[in-house]
């Protein structure tokens, strides 16, 4: 039977072609297949983390502070940006295939049962996903697993766990054909994280969204955390090796906090960081300042304003819908104002194109359009060109994205800097120019845990 494969590319495929079945927003399956392997979600404590954007990078702070502090840490991320593995972290290092092969024969046998139980149907690759990592973060007995939410929050498939702290980074339009087309709407879906009585934070910073935000929390009693009203924070410097600043935070002020990704947005993902990790106080667990300074110094998200090459300056960025966009066009604002910007663009067909592409052209110089490989999602480049064209820009359409960046490599100077960005799946495709398949952060895969 399917689940009887044993080789890694194999069983990834097999994970892989769960997504013909349409996504289901019900916690009923992830219930029933977690049940059928012990409740491994139980075993474990965790930090979940919401919202529209930056969920990955305060993520990583989160469990870089951890780690620092000598926690046993697992990390829950999506999307992948070359390997499947590198959704499951534990203690810094992606899991080795034979590992993820050795918990898929715990899970994928459950999985062929539900398939053919008319109840509850075949669990969907998010479903079986989510049942691998909590599996994985069991066995590996992690003392915190810092988990991202995949899509909402209050059906996503990782709402089963029952968190220390619960962050909704912010709230924004996305996937309205499911959440629901107002920002209140989403915010609705992105609280449902908040648990009764639990303990939460969020940067959301739409009026709209921090009074569903606040409601929810009060109806549960729940602790409600705000970035820019409990914290706030002042940059002292910023420039293309990171950011310095302040914080007056929960329990003190920390002075020159250093954190290595780029932009005002990444100081917010910081703050609200920082506010996870002091909300912990509350449930007993301590984390001194010294681990603080140094989690956020060494956190690193592959594809956030990822600086790969320097002449020509090459960045990579994962800005996937009109408010990334925006803030990937402050940011060149700030930094390149004086330099030529050559745009490598792919995006995916459900996302606002329009929005972004408007936010892309007002600080590029040209555009090259590309189209990104995944399941088919990506958007016809020469749309991207044509509104490329629309806003008096110059552009050209290459498919293939690796032959984009050649391209963009070709008709700069060293003093021109280029932009990858538009999709996660774009900038995963990119990134293997510099860093093969199967690596992430310039190490091998199969050297993690």
């Amino acid at each position: 039977m399917a689940y009887n494969i044993t080789d890694y590319d194999q069983i990834v495929n097999y994970i892989y072609n769960l997504r013909r079945d349409r996504a289901k927003f019900d916690l009923r399956n992830i219930k029933r297949l977690l049940k059928l392997v012990d409740n491994p979600h139980e075993k474990f404590d965790s930090i979940l983390v919401g919202g529209t954007n930056g969920k990955g990078s305060t993520v990583s702070m989160i469990a870089s502070i951890l780690l620092e502090e000598g926690f046993h840490v697992g990390m829950f991320t999506k999307p992948h940006l070359s390997s499947y593995t590198e959704r499951f972290v534990v203690d810094g290092k992606p899991i080795r295939e034979d590992k993820l092969l050795e918990v898929c024969e715990e899970i994928l046998p459950y999985v062929e049962r539900m398939s053919r139980c008319k109840r509850y149907g075949r669990p969907s690759f998010f479903e079986v996903t989510v049942a691998i990592a909590f599996k994985l973060f069991e066995e590996e007995k992690v003392d915190i697993a810092v988990v991202e939410v995949g899509l909402g929050g209050r059906l996503d498939a990782t709402n089963v766990l029952n968190p220390l702290v619960s962050v909704i980074t912010n709230v924004d339009l996305e996937h309205t054909h499911i959440l629901g087309n107002t920002v209140d709407k989403i915010a609705r879906e992105k609280g449902g994280i908040i648990k009764r009585e639990g303990l939460a934070i969020t940067a959301a910073d739409k009026i709209e969204a921090l009074r569903v935000l606040e409601m929810i929390a009060q109806r549960r009693r729940a602790k409600l955390v705000e970035v820019c009203r409990d914290l706030v924070f002042t940059i002292k410097s910023a420039g293309l090796d990171g950011e310095v600043f302040d914080l007056k935070g929960l329990l003190g002020i920390y002075e020159d906090l250093t954190l290595s990704m780029i932009g005002l947005h990444q100081v917010v993902n910081a703050a609200t960081a920082v506010g996870a990790i002091e909300l912990l106080s509350l449930r007993g667990i301590e984390v001194h300042e010294e681990s603080i300074r140094r989690g956020l110094g060494n956190a690193f998200w592959p594809g956030r304003f990822e600086i790969v090459e320097r002449k020509p300056m090459i960045i990579l960025d994962c800005a996937k819908d009109p408010r990334a966009a925006s803030a990937i066009r402050r940011e060149f604002e700030r930094l390149f104002s004086s330099r030529r910007v050559i745009l490598v663009v792919g995006i995916s067909s459900d996302k606002d194109y329009e929005s972004m592409m408007r936010e892309f052209c007002s600080f590029s110089d040209m555009v090259i359009a590309c189209r990104h490989k995944v399941m088919g999602r990506g958007l016809d480049p020469n749309i991207l060109a044509s509104r490329a064209e629309f806003y008096g820009r110059k552009a050209m359409v290459v498919e293939d994205v690796k032959d984009a960046v050649m391209m963009a490599k070709k008709l700069s100077s060293e003093d021109d800097v280029i932009l990858v960005t538009g999709s996660v799946f774009t900038v995963g495709e990119a990134r293997e120019i510099w860093f093969p398949r199967n690596t992430i952060l310039g190490r091998s895969l199969n050297e993690g845990v």
